[in-house]
C-alpha cells in the first residue's frame, strides 16, 4: 500500500510539473515594450498612481514620484497616489456600506484626480482567480482604459511584482506562473491599444536573488522601492540617473568631463577644487543600503600623489580615501546634494500622507456617508486640505533642482 502511495504520488507531481512548466512557456511575461521611445512630462501634467499595494505601500517611501518629479525639475508636474491595497481593476477593494458603489467610486477618485498620465498597477488580486478569471480581468482592464482615455489622459501599463518568499516553495511556483499569465495579459492589452507596457515582473525576480527587496515575500520593503523606481525609470527609456565624473590632473592643468568644472588644481597635486553641476537630485538610498552601492556617483580622481585625502562639499566633510581609491572612482552617497534630495523626499510624503487622509478618511461614514447629517460639515475640512497640498506642492518644486556644490579635496597625510 505504501508502495502505490509513493508511485502515486511521483505521478502527481510528474503531472503537475508539466502542467506548470505548459503554464510558464506559454505565458512568460514579455519584456517591457514601449509604444513610443520618447517618454516626458510636460509643463501642467497631473501624473496618478492607480493600482493596488504596488503603489499605496510607496507612500511612506516616495520613490515613484521623486525620480519623475526630479527629472524634470523645470516642468511644473503634479503627482496623486490613489493606490488601494487589495484593489483590482474592478475597484472591489474601495468599497463602502454606501453609495457609490465600489467601481463607481474608483471611476470617482480617478476623474476628480484631473490625470493627463496615469500609471496602472493591477493584475496581482486578479491571478488568484487563475485561467478563469483572465477574461473577466481583461474586460475589466480596457473598461478602465476606455475611461482614462475619455479623460484625455496617457495609461502606463505595469506588470505585477513576483512572489518572492522561499519558505514555502510549493506555493510559489504556481503562484508566479499566474501573475506571469496575468503580466501576458496585461502586455497584449498595452500592444492591442498600442500603450506603453513596462515589465517590472523579471527585474523583480532578479534582484530578489541578489539583495533583500521585500520582508515577507508580497511585498517591497523600502530597497525594493529603491530599486522599482530606478527600473520605472529604465522602462520609460530615461538615461541612467548618475554618471561617473572624472578629473584628470596628471598635468598642471587639469581636464575634467561634465559635469565637473576645475575651478583650481594646485601645481602640487595636493588640493583640487572644483564644480559638480548634476541634472539630477540623487536617488536617496534606502536605510539598508547594503548591495546599492553600484546606484551611487563616482568621483574618479587619477594622477593625485600618494597619501589620504579629504573630500568636502561647501565644507562639509564627504568622504576621505586614498589616492589609490580616488583613482579607481569613489562612491559619493553623502553631501548637500543628499541632504536635499532627503528634504525633497520629506515633503513628497508629507503632501501624500495629507491628500491621503483627505481622499479616504477614516471616520468617511460619518462625513461623505449615509451618517453625514452628523459630521457631514468636516467636508469643507477635507476641503480645505487643498491649501496645504498645493503649498507642500509649491515647496516640492522649489527643491527639486539641483543646485551647483563647490567641492574640495583635500591632501591631509
Amino acid at each position: 500500500m505504501r508502495k502505490l502511495s509513493t508511485t502515486l504520488s511521483y505521478i502527481l507531481f510528474w503531472l503537475f510539473t508539466l502542467s506548470y512548466g505548459k503554464v510558464t512557456a506559454q505565458n512568460a511575461a514579455p519584456k517591457t515594450a514601449p509604444a513610443d521611445t520618447n517618454f516626458n512630462l510636460k509643463n501642467g501634467d497631473r501624473v496618478v498612481f492607480l493600482g493596488n499595494s504596488l503603489f499605496e505601500n510607496d507612500m511612506p517611501y516616495g520613490y515613484l514620484e521623486f525620480v519623475l518629479t526630479t527629472r524634470w525639475p523645470n516642468q511644473n508636474v503634479t503627482f496623486r497616489n490613489i493606490g488601494w491595497t487589495g484593489d483590482t481593476v474592478w475597484g472591489e477593494a474601495r468599497s463602502y456600506i454606501s453609495s457609490p458603489s465600489a467601481y463607481d467610486l474608483l471611476i470617482e477618485q480617478l476623474t476628480k484626480a484631473q490625470p493627463t498620465v496615469v500609471f496602472i498597477s493591477y493584475g496581482a488580486i486578479e491571478a488568484q482567480e487563475e485561467e478563469e478569471g483572465v477574461a473577466r480581468f481583461k474586460q475589466g482592464l480596457n473598461k478602465l482604459l476606455d475611461k482614462i482615455e475619455q479623460l484625455g489622459a496617457k495609461a502606463i501599463l505595469l506588470s505585477p511584482i513576483p512572489m518572492m518568499t522561499t519558505e514555502t516553495p510549493t506555493q510559489v511556483a504556481p503562484r508566479n506562473a499566474m501573475l506571469e499569465l496575468y503580466a501576458t495579459t496585461i502586455a497584449k492589452t498595452a500592444a492591442e491599444r498600442s500603450q506603453r507596457y513596462i515589465d517590472i515582473y523579471q527585474p523583480m525576480l532578479a534582484l530578489n536573488k541578489q539583495v533583500k527587496i521585500s520582508d515577507n515575500g508580497v511585498h517591497l520593503n523600502e530597497t525594493g522601492y529603491y530599486y522599482l523606481a530606478t527600473t520605472l525609470e529604465k522602462g520609460l527609456g530615461l538615461t541612467p540617473r548618475q554618471d561617473s565624473a572624472i578629473i584628470n590632473i596628471s598635468k598642471n592643468a587639469g581636464e575634467s568631463t561634465a559635469p565637473v568644472k576645475i575651478i583650481n588644481a594646485g601645481k602640487d597635486k595636493g588640493q583640487v577644487t572644483f564644480t559638480l553641476e548634476p541634472e539630477y537630485l540623487p536617488l536617496p538610498l534606502p536605510q539598508i543600503a547594503e548591495g546599492t552601492a553600484d546606484k551611487a556617483q563616482l568621483i574618479k580622481i587619477p594622477g593625485l600623489k600618494k597619501g589620504i585625502y579629504t573630500l568636502t562639499a561647501n565644507d562639509d566633510q564627504v568622504i576621505t580615501a586614498s589616492a589609490a581609491q580616488w583613482k579607481e572612482g569613489v562612491a559619493i552617497r553623502h553631501g548637500a546634494s543628499f541632504n536635499q534630495a532627503a528634504q525633497l523626499r520629506d515633503l513628497i510624503f508629507k503632501k501624500n500622507q495629507l491628500f491621503f487622509q483627505q481622499y479616504r478618511p477614516q471616520n468617511r461614514t460619518y462625513i461623505l456617508g449615509f451618517r453625514s447629517h452628523e459630521q457631514g460639515r468636516h467636508v469643507k475640512g477635507l476641503e480645505d486640505l487643498n491649501i496645504i497640498i498645493a503649498w507642500l506642492e509649491g515647496q516640492i518644486a522649489l527643491t527639486r533642482h539641483p543646485k551647483p556644490m563647490v567641492y574640495q579635496l583635500t591632501l591631509v597625510k
